[in-house]
């Protein structure tokens, strides 16, 4: 059985619609505090007197960038030189140098190589070095050594290591150092001497060579063991 509706019922009310638009922000302002005023104003000050600087430097350096290129490109150049001239200029290869002594007798000094000492051009390091003099009489001397220090102003020569000296009467002496003055015809050495001879053999603590090879002195303890004649 089916009801009808009661016509006098109350009518339900509609239904209401929410709206779901966002809400919009506050547009007020915020007021910034002290510290973040006094803040601000340090760092417009600090920029005012920045940026006038940083001008300046910036002007300056476009105007010295060309010059300071070119001075780069100097020490560059100067730089390659010296590395490529300075040993080739100090260093001479079979050296050869003559001279005379004080009686007008012709000396010469060779080595392997030559090397300029520093700044002096008269002062050389000598690798191999071999100096011949001849003396009084028609005598002559030959001295060899491993290393050599040749002073040509002075007229020195300094040996050092395995030190040999051949005299043309047949005596031949070792030792580890000695020192020459080509000029006057005189060497001198005070390590350890080991000589023969036609007269035997002989150890001593140094030697003198004086009166241009016509004495010689043999220094300190001296041992000689003497040959008789046949």
């Amino acid at each position: 059985m089916t009801t009808s509706p009661d016509p006098t019922a109350p009518i339900p009310p509609a239904p209401v619609l929410v709206s779901r638009r966002m809400i919009e922000p506050s547009r007020a302002r915020r007021t910034p505090t002290t510290g973040e005023m006094t803040r601000r104003r340090i760092m417009l000050a600090i920029i005012r007197r920045a940026l006038p600087v940083a001008a300046c430097l910036l002007l300056a350096a476009i105007v010295l960038w060309p010059e300071l290129n070119r001075t780069e490109e100097r020490v560059r150049v100067q730089i390659s030189l010296a590395a490529q001239v300075a040993p080739e200029s100090m260093r001479v290869a079979q050296p050869r140098y003559r001279g005379l002594d004080e009686q007008g007798r012709p000396y010469n000094v060779t080595a392997d190589t030559a090397t300029q000492a520093g700044a002096s051009q008269n002062v050389l390091h000598l690798v191999n070095p071999r100096a011949d003099q001849f003396l009084s009489e028609g005598a002559w001397v030959i001295l060899e050594s491993q290393n050599g220090r040749f002073d040509r102003g002075a007229n020195r020569l300094d040996l050092a290591g395995d030190v040999t000296l051949w005299h043309d009467n047949g005596t031949r002496m070792r030792t580890e150092q000695a020192m020459i003055r080509m000029n006057a015809g005189y060497a001198e050495g005070d390590a350890p001497v080991a000589a023969q001879g036609p007269f035997g053999t002989l150890t001593s603590d140094g030697f003198r060579i004086i009166d241009r090879g016509q004495v010689v002195i043999f220094t300190g303890r001296a041992h000689t063991v003497l040959e008789s004649a046949p």
